[in-house]
């Protein structure tokens, strides 16, 4: 259920992404690109419907999206990825689900969670980084049990520790990814990765 981007393009972003010399301006630049490739891979096969609309010309059919879309990002790093899949998506609803990580025990505590309505749509529940996959579970599990059935998860970068929390507890849930890193150290944090993404985003 994983899918990582393979396009030049995404390799160049997630080079400068690692590059510990990246300034916050250019990470939140290039967390922006990095952030449309994602969302248009996970919403690749998406449903339309045909619709008859006139242009300046003449009438012809066209194809809309046929389904909601719901945006759900884990706070506070998944900010980074909201405005740009907002603006290619600008009737998305978007909920939050605040999840904080314990460094000394890496478990995520919950702090905050407002959905909108998640039956009969498209959930994306983008996370940069996807570590040991607590997070993504959590949240995932709350998004189920809220009526979401449609679920992409989206990351920057992802460990397999992560990718097998989520396979093993949610295999209906692709994951789509910048990158599959190679490993958790141990403090749980990607390897070789991009540091703190919301320190770096936000240049705490």
């Amino acid at each position: 259920m994983l899918k990582t981007l393979d396009h030049p393009l995404a390799l160049h972003v997630l080079t400068h992404l690692r590059d510990k010399t990246t300034k916050p301006a250019t990470f939140r630049r290039l967390c922006h690109h990095v952030s449309v490739m994602l969302a248009l891979e996970a919403t690749r096969d998406l449903a339309t419907r045909e619709v008859s609309i006139e242009t300046p010309l003449e009438t012809c059919k066209g194809r809309v999206l046929d389904r909601p879309l719901v945006l759900v990002p884990i706070l506070r790093a998944g900010l980074g990825m909201v405005e740009i899949i907002v603006d290619l998506f600008p009737d998305v609803s978007i909920g939050y689900i605040g999840l904080e990580r314990d460094h000394a025990t890496a478990r995520a505590r919950s702090y905050y969670c407002k959905l909108p309505p998640l039956e009969g749509t498209r959930v994306l529940l983008v996370d940069p980084m996807l570590a040991t996959g607590g997070s993504a579970v959590q949240a995932i599990d709350v998004i189920k049990q809220r009526g979401g059935s449609e679920i992409r998860m989206l990351n920057v970068v992802a460990a397999p520790e992560g990718v097998r929390a989520v396979e093993e507890k949610h295999p209906d849930v692709p994951i789509i990814a910048g990158a599959l890193d190679r490993a958790l150290n141990d403090r749980k944090y990607i390897l070789p990765g991009l540091g703190d993404f919301g320190d770096r985003l936000y240049g705490t």
